[in-house]
């Protein structure tokens, strides 16, 4: 005590009170920064300089993209982003990490519909039958989809998360409790049968006829190098022709009130060579196939024709023909997570059923 008195004492001085002001000044507004930095940001961007809001581009236009920000939201790391869904009754949007994290977004749009903000609400693990958080190498989630989202019941949302590495289906509720694993085919249950570990389940959406739907990312081990096997979880299955575009990849896919299928390819060989994004569009056909479905490009976006992209994984139907879509940035300080809102008004139109 007396020491801590002495040397405020020597503070009285009018210089050594000024710098000691100045040094707290700095500490604290360091401090704030440093707080600052973490804190959620949504940060509008523009995709590419010659399309603005609302502006249209081959079958797509945009309506709104944001950078967000690597932080914390309860704790959980906010990064590697893979899947989306849309809570018509909540009024959320749910993000997926590929940590095994649930995230409850709220999106916000000014007077024309555009997005602007995106504000977070909470995180939750993903749990296990124990009610345990998921760990390696049980939690690498990757596709999201959404059933009861709008029946205008409240909390009764359920969530159907495609995993990989250990490749299974499993239902959970909205604030990451495991509600039970849903039928897997025998040859998407054998790791073996994938490529490669983290090439299996990664894209799922539940079709009103056939029930839950998944693919692999890459073509199974042993099938052709262009085709993806679209399984229901029986043993059903649509042989799906990836894009021309070399190491193409289905990453996500959802399905359209009139019963089309909307796809997101991913394509990329390395970082020092121009990559692709692109949105594609299908129907399943009233029988089971063994012809290639017919899949048309509704917009390619190429990294080497001025579009600001990165991996974009996650795909969710927002209302009518509007959609979210997310970039996974693998949780890397050289990579971004965006989210762009879009519509497209020119979708093919599915056959009756």
């Amino acid at each position: 005590m007396v020491a801590c008195l002495f040397s405020l004492s020597r503070l009285r001085h009018p210089i050594s009170m000024s710098r000691f002001i100045l040094f707290f000044l700095l500490i604290f507004t360091l401090l704030i920064s440093a707080y600052d930095s973490r804190a959620f940001k949504a940060t509008p961007v523009t995709l590419h300089e010659q399309i603005s809001l609302g502006g249209h581009y081959q079958g797509f236009r945009l309506l709104g993209a944001l950078r967000l920000n690597s932080t914390e939201i309860d704790q959980l790391s906010f990064c590697g982003l893979s899947g989306l869904a849309w809570d018509e009754d909540a009024g959320l949007l749910y993000a997926l990490s590929d940590k095994g994290t649930l995230f409850h977004l709220k999106p916000a749009f000014d007077a024309q519909g555009y997005l602007v903000d995106l504000q977070p609400v909470a995180g939750y693990p993903l749990r296990d039958p124990t009610a345990k958080p998921l760990r390696r190498p049980f939690h690498d989630s990757e596709g999201l989809v959404i059933r009861q989202a709008e029946n205008g019941i409240q909390h009764d949302s359920q969530l159907l998360i495609s995993f990989e590495v250990k490749p299974r289906l499993v239902w959970y509720g909205t604030h990451g409790q495991w509600l039970g694993e849903a039928p897997l085919p025998r040859v998407l249950r054998n790791p073996l049968n994938f490529r490669q570990g983290n090439q299996s389940l990664e894209a799922v959406t539940l079709d009103s006829r056939w029930g839950a739907l998944t693919g692999s990312e890459t073509p199974l081990r042993n099938d052709p190098p262009d085709l993806i096997r679209l399984f229901t979880t029986g043993n059903r299955f649509w042989l799906y022709r990836l894009g021309r575009a070399p190491g193409s990849a289905l990453v996500a896919m959802e399905t359209l009130p009139d019963g089309g299928l909307l796809t997101l390819e991913r394509a990329f060989v390395s970082p020092l060579q121009p990559f692709s994004i692109s949105l594609r569009w299908t129907q399943l056909p009233k029988q089971n196939k063994q012809a290639p479905l017919p899949v048309r490009d509704i917009a390619v976006f190429k990294s080497d024709e001025g579009w600001l992209l990165d991996n974009f994984e996650g795909l969710a139907r927002y209302r009518d023909h509007r959609f979210f879509m997310i970039s996974d940035d693998n949780c890397s300080n050289f990579q971004s997570t965006l989210l762009v809102y879009f519509e497209l008004p020119t979708l093919p139109n599915a056959e009756p059923r």
